[in-house]
């Protein structure tokens, strides 16, 4: 089933400084854990339409659009932290465009608004398509807490821009991924339906990353090397210590 998307894979495995422990896949792939992975997924989708949108609204558009923006995320943020409204509404509400316009003195503007609206818009199809799945399962949503994942690699940015912008982008970049290569790793291990959908993500997760790592080369104007290899270094540890709480990008699950 992956033999076709190995060369998809390898630029994401070169990136990525460690794999995915076989712990964490044999932990996966266990009935009793398909929620806390479903739910998980479904949450980490509408946290990366978040953080794009905020990507977007803090560099490149005013603050009217920024506004609007917030309006038409709000349906999906009240019904998965507040369980306001019904899930099968939400597919009407992924309407974003481009139409946007960057605001004046944004040099780079334009192309982050193209990329992080494509990459919004996927994850909100594929928050939509988690949903469904767990529709079949007759498996109900409920609130859980975040990994230490993103937040264990966001308190690494600094706080001096442009290079706070530079490194929130090779975080995404990392985040995208990592969660490429967990898609391709616990497919084989599921149910035929549930990993031809985690193949089926593979291709526009690997385009999020190659995005991401675009826009911050851009954006820097010199080479970033050392940058990226420094929050490698970061993501390949959260990602093999060991790990009390389990999430779909948790680290070593402790026994």
């Amino acid at each position: 089933m992956l033999e076709k998307y190995k060369e998809l894979l390898a630029p994401i495995n070169q990136f990525l400084q460690c794999e995915t422990p076989n712990e964490w896949v044999i932990a996966a792939s266990k009935p009793e854990n398909l929620s806390v992975i479903l739910i998980d997924h479904l949450v980490c989708e509408l946290k990366a339409a978040q953080s794009a949108m905020f990507l977007i609204r803090k560099y490149a558009v005013d603050k009217e659009s920024g506004d609007a923006l917030l309006a038409w995320l709000k349906p999906f943020e009240d019904f998965t932290y507040r369980k306001e409204g019904n899930w099968k509404d939400l597919i009407k509400h992924n309407t974003l465009s481009k139409s946007m316009l960057p605001k004046s003195g944004t040099p780079y503007g334009q192309d982050l608004i193209d990329k992080m609206v494509l990459l919004i818009k996927e994850e909100l199809h594929h928050f939509y398509q988690v949903l469904e799945i767990m529709d079949d399962y007759n498996m109900p949503y409920e609130n859980i807490s975040s990994s230490r994942y993103a937040k264990g690699l966001l308190t690494h940015v600094t706080n001096h821009e442009p290079d706070t912008l530079i490194d929130k982008l090779i975080c995404g970049a990392y985040i995208e991924a990592r969660s490429c290569e967990r898609f391709a790793k616990l497919a084989p291990h599921v149910s035929q339906s549930l990993g031809d959908f985690y193949v089926s993500l593979l291709r526009s997760e690997a385009r999020h990353y190659q995005d991401y790592l675009t826009l911050a080369e851009e954006i820097a104007g010199h080479d970033i090397s050392e940058r990226v290899a420094y929050f490698g270094k970061v993501e390949a540890g959260l990602i093999s210590s060991p790990d009390e709480d389990f999430k779909f990008h948790s680290g070593k699950p402790q026994t």
